[in-house]
């Protein structure tokens, strides 16, 4: 029986250990893309189709490295993913700096925001891309009202300047979501559910991935 391997398009460490819990032990593979420059390109898309473009622009950088590396391409599946918080009708990604982080919380604070999460699944067999399937989810998450100091302190730390939507589910961020109505996976930035749909369209029965009794 051939053996699908798995790529992950991602250097989130939060993505790996949600495939790792999950009982996949995926290949890390970084993609290049200028999330920021590719944006620029976007215009007035639908926020879903933002998301989902990046992702697919994330997967054609991996897909390519696959398929220009010399390790075995005869059947691997890609995963590729990106996430943006959607509030007042703006999209927002990862603040980057200190006082960006300071300014998003203040305006989330309190309030409710959608975590939108594009993916695409990529199946290489042959050395060749015989499927492809995207899809956005969309959880919603409800900020507590924390006031400056908390802020100050949280941005401080450094944790929400890389991550979209200045906050995690998963770490010290999780003190500061009162609570979310979907998918808590798709919020840490894959979500399993979705995931576990686009492979069946391509093909492909998320329980032959699994790494039983893996250490990974």
């Amino acid at each position: 029986m051939t053996t699908t391997s798995v790529v992950l398009g991602s250097a989130s460490p939060a993505r790996l250990r949600v495939l790792r819990d999950a009982g996949l032990d995926p290949r890390v593979i970084v993609s290049d893309v200028d999330e920021d420059a590719l944006l620029a390109t976007l215009g007035d898309a639908p926020p879903a189709e933002v998301v989902v473009r990046l992702a697919g622009a994330k997967a054609d950088a991996v897909v390519a490295a696959v398929l220009s590396g010399d390790r075995d391409s005869s059947d691997v599946v890609v995963l590729t993913c990106d996430s943006m918080l959607l509030l007042d009708g703006r999209l927002s990604g990862k603040p980057h700096t200190v006082p960006a982080a300071r300014d998003q919380w203040r305006r989330m604070r309190g309030r409710s925001g959608q975590l939108l999460t594009g993916h695409q699944v990529t199946r290489i067999n042959a050395s060749r891309v015989v499927g492809t399937a995207q899809a956005s989810a969309s959880t919603t998450i409800h900020f507590a009202d924390i006031d400056d100091p908390t802020i100050d302190a949280y941005a401080a730390t450094g944790e929400p300047l890389a991550v979209a939507g200045a906050f995690t589910l998963d770490g010290l961020g999780g003190w500061f979501v009162d609570a979310i109505d979907g998918d808590p996976s798709s919020v840490i930035g894959i979500g399993l559910p979705t995931v576990r749909r686009l492979l069946d369209e391509v093909g492909i029965d998320v329980t032959t991935l699994w790494r039983l009794g893996s250490s990974a």
